[in-house]
């Protein structure tokens, strides 16, 4: 198998009524327990990489490592760049062999995020990659993004067409109530399903993306916890009102705090449980398998599981 484009996949998935799970990648156990989980449920899958993620591990090493997790088990992978804030950053991804890119370009006004994604979808359609852009903010942080609840907008419905016609990007996400982090709602959760089908309905077939869509599950808060972190109130998105999406129009969903608890509440639990084990292999090996479970798990509430190419 090998590196694939997003753009099959994400037109299956629109036409299929589910989402395809995008899993944010810092090392290789994170890469090896996503993949395995793909694997396991046969499942088509997105490994995205921030600016963060590729200054901490570099780009080289992750590269080599999705190459070394498609050799392994013999799934197709999507190789994105999340939230990547210029073009020069496209690029260098482009030309370093990933298939997919996001230009976030969505703290400009409207014309001038047309301008920047569109000088993107040129280069990386000219090199066989799709582009995935955004328009509204997101609240809340994650890696180099930072936006105040104050300055978070959803996601004009009319703005959106036109933006998806001007730029001839591949794929778009939007902001109906998700954000980032482990902290997303401080009441009541709630979507704007009327705003997505809105935007759905203008433009019909057109892959959807949902940012900020980490569940935050509430055993993985109790369990970091009980061994020692202090992340009271995290809340995220219910996974019945992700799986609702997907039915909706959203053909791909990003998950990448779930995957920092679950790994992080393995290691705390052996660091207490078994303060004796010293060797990284003690403790990030179920690690390894909590994001595996975990990853599963979502691919099931997307309904992407059994739609991936393993025979």
């Amino acid at each position: 198998m090998a590196l694939i484009s997003s753009k099959e996949i994400l037109q299956k998935a629109k036409e299929g009524k589910y989402a395809v799970g995008a899993f944010n990648v810092n090392n290789m156990e994170i890469i090896q327990g996503i993949v395995e989980a793909a694997e396991q449920e046969n499942a088509p899958v997105i490994l995205q990489v921030s600016a963060g993620a590729r200054k901490y591990a570099k780009s080289a090493y992750l590269t080599s490592l999705v190459d070394a997790a498609i050799k392994d088990t013999g799934v197709d992978v999507v190789l994105h760049l999340d939230h990547g804030d210029s073009f020069e950053l496209c690029k260098s991804c482009i030309d370093d062999g990933f298939t997919s890119v996001m230009i976030d370009a969505s703290k400009y006004e409207f014309d001038k995020n047309v301008e920047i994604t569109k000088k993107v979808v040129e280069y990386a359609h000219d090199h066989g990659v799709t582009v995935e852009a955004e328009l509204g903010k997101l609240a809340g942080v994650e890696d180099d993004v930072n936006v105040s609840a104050k300055d978070a907008t959803y996601t004009d419905p009319e703005q959106a067409a036109e933006f998806v016609e001007k730029t001839g990007v591949d794929s778009l996400a939007i902001a109906i109530g998700t954000s980032h982090g482990a902290y997303k709602f401080s009441g009541e959760p709630s979507l704007d399903y009327e705003r997505l089908q809105k935007i759905d309905k203008l433009i019909p077939g057109f892959p959807i993306v949902l940012h900020g869509a980490s569940s935050v599950p509430q055993e993985f808060v109790e369990l970091n916890n009980k061994y020692g972190a202090k992340i009271p109130g995290a809340q995220g998105v219910p996974e019945e009102m992700l799986a609702k999406a997907a039915k909706l129009g959203v053909a791909k969903i990003n998950v990448d705090t779930d995957i920092r608890l679950a790994m992080t509440a393995a290691i705390r639990k052996v660091f207490v449980e078994q303060p004796e084990v010293f060797d990284p292999r003690g403790y990030l090996a179920p690690a390894r398998t909590a994001v595996k479970d975990m990853v599963a798990h979502k691919m099931q509430v997307f309904g992407c599981a059994g739609k991936g190419s393993l025979k």
